[in-house]
């Protein structure tokens, strides 16, 4: 298995290089160079396995010879052994046709700990025996990504991570699950400025000549291929116990940054039979737009309830658009370049009409939210967090007579003002991140610009060896 840049200047890869890369040197994202099918026969055979087992059956391929099956399991076993349900990601049934698929379980209470707990693990296996020095993990975070990779990376020899969150805009659970981590590898900053913001600082210093050769830079953000491809898992996990191959299965996804709904595209391109993808939006809706209508074009952030979804540039749209566009990266290189001068661009009517035979879209207003919040109160028993929320609202204005399956992302104890607002219901944190609020806190607050974060950064960064 090699990977490719969508981008098409960058060097060809294997899944070690692609991993340890994060972004391409080209400005891209790598993508496999041709998606792994599995036939129906082995799709039917995942269903009596462990989540342990599907992971391994699901990603062996875009492994490669990086690592045997053995070891692959070995990691798996040990990233899922720390989640609190002995399913990992449990299905729940709403009604006649609708389902949750529970992704908080893990040890920071969202579906970021399904990827990042093997991405720190595959981390560290990739840099035992390294000459090129330590990593430098810089990322974005619009709330769970930064508590998810810290804690997969807390205390690791060989790297230092540098999280960026937007300052106020994350709730207060998920800002000290990322600042309570005392670990001298660990380093918060919030910076005065939107999500959207922070992560044109990350690709700034990924971009930056100067920077990138001075530190070993990494990504923990969805642009890095090992962090989608974890997450293809689940998608086969959950159809294959509703019925797939024999019957098609949906999912309603809620969206910010677009590699969830991403890697359900990566599980039809295998093989699963997915009858739709619904992108679940909040106001911020610039993939709404982009998909019923081909406008992709950034509007100013409004803060919402549900910020992780608070999002106008969604990083990873750039490699849908790559595979409908008949995967030119010239072409995609030009068309991403105008949209970043102009914060504006058309879809190409091969990527609008190709989107529109796996995805739809919807956008859910605050209203929207809390009737999706007090119906799964009141008619399934389920407290759901507000992201959660957006996506099954989406879900149930779908007429698609299969079973539809909504991601519950993240548990509700980590926004409990919006529950207990929607629902009168108090959601409370587990009792293995019980004493969160007892915890210190330790972040520095920066100015959103470049020279600011990377000065910070080089000051505290491991340069190569």
């Amino acid at each position: 298995m090699r990977y490719i840049s969508t981008r098409g200047a960058a060097p060809t890869l294997d899944f070690r290089g692609a991993t340890l890369a994060g972004l391409a040197s080209d400005g891209g994202l790598y993508v496999p160079e041709a998606w792994p099918t599995l036939s129906r026969d082995e799709i039917a055979g995942l269903a009596n396995l462990s989540y342990v087992d599907t992971a391994v059956a699901v990603m062996a391929p875009f492994v490669g010879d990086t690592l045997t099956r053995d070891e692959l399991r070995g990691l798996c076993e040990q990233a899922y052994g720390r989640f609190a349900h002995a399913a990992v990601t449990p299905l729940k049934q709403l009604d006649h046709d609708q389902w949750l698929l529970e992704l908080f379980h893990g040890p920071t209470l969202a579906f970021k700990d399904v990827a990042l707990q093997l991405l720190g693990l595959l981390f560290e296996r990739f840099l035992t025996g390294d000459n090129e020095g330590s990593l430098t993990i810089v990322g974005a975070t619009s709330g769970d990504t930064g508590s998810a990779a810290i804690d997969a990376v807390a205390g690791r020899a060989g790297i230092d991570i540098f999280m960026l969150h937007p300052a106020g805009r994350v709730s207060e659970v998920q800002r000290r699950q990322m600042t309570t981590v005392r670990a001298p590898n660990v380093h918060n900053i919030a910076i005065r400025g939107d999500f959207d913001t922070a992560q044109a600082l990350v690709k700034a210093m990924f971009n930056d000549a100067g920077f990138s050769r001075r530190f070993r830079l990494s990504a923990v953000n969805s642009i890095n291929w090992a962090r989608l491809m974890a997450q293809v898992v689940y998608y086969f996990y959950a159809a294959v116990r509703l019925g797939a191959p024999e019957r098609e299965v949906a999912f309603s996804v809620p969206t910010g940054n677009f590699g969830d709904v991403f890697a359900g595209y990566v599980a039809a391109k295998m093989g699963l039979p997915v009858a739709r993808l619904v992108v679940a939006t909040n106001v911020n809706d610039i993939l709404h737009r982009a998909l019923s209508a081909g406008d992709y074009s950034s509007a100013t952030v409004v803060p919402t309830a549900t910020p992780s979804m608070d999002i106008q540039v969604s990083s990873n749209f750039e490699r849908l658009l790559f595979d409908l566009g008949g995967r030119d990266g010239v072409a995609l290189a030009g068309q991403m370049g105008g949209f970043e001068a102009s914060r504006a661009m058309r879809l190409t009517n091969a990527q609008h009409e190709g989107a529109a035979t796996h995805l739809t879209s919807a956008s859910v207003d605050a209203d929207g939210m809390a009737m999706a919040m007090r119906w799964a109160q009141e008619h399934a028993n389920e407290v759901i967090d507000p992201h959660t929320a957006i996506a099954l609202a989406a879900a149930r204005r779908q007429t698609l007579n299969v079973p539809t399956v909504t991601l519950a992302t993240a548990h509700p104890a980590k926004f409990p003002e919006a529950v207990e607002r929607a629902t009168g219901m108090s959601a409370r944190l587990p009792k293995r991140v019980g004493d969160l609020f007892e915890r210190e806190e330790a972040f520095d607050t920066l100015d959103a610009t470049f020279a600011a974060v990377s000065d910070y950064i080089a000051a505290r960064a491991t340069p190569r060896s």
